[in-house]
């Protein structure tokens, strides 16, 4: 199983970025999908998650209001809207996800894709 997460660069301060992350590799069920971010000098840190079919997001207190997670399982896909961009969301964003894939739930990571927010 890979997460290949895309979509990241650099944008100007009040600007609006998508960031998706495609699951694939054989035959899984994704259960709960999120983004982590991890700032230059600081540690990894929650963005946002969504339960397995949609119906319950969470979303960090700092992109409350600002951004949106979404899914779509028929693509294997978990989405971040991101609108009104800081500076402070200048991170690497990883996608995550809860995996089953041959009868064993495990939790991967994407390789991180780069968001650079100018002022």
């Amino acid at each position: 199983v890979q997460l290949q997460a895309s979509g990241g660069g650099l944008v100007q301060a009040g600007d609006s970025l998508r960031l998706s992350c495609i699951v694939s590799g054989g035959s899984f069920i994704t259960y709960v999908m999120g983004w982590f971010r991890q700032a230059p000098g600081k540690e990894r840190e929650f963005v946002s998650a969504i339960n397995w079919n949609g119906g319950s997001t969470y979303h960090a207190d700092s992109v409350k209001g600002r951004f949106t997670i979404s899914r779509d399982n028929a693509k294997n896909t978990v989405y971040l809207q991101m609108n009104s961009l800081k500076p402070e969301d200048t991170a690497v964003y990883y996608c995550n996800a809860d995996v089953v894939h041959i009868a064993t739930m495990q939790n991967y990571w994407g390789q991180g894709t780069q968001l650079t927010v100018s002022s």
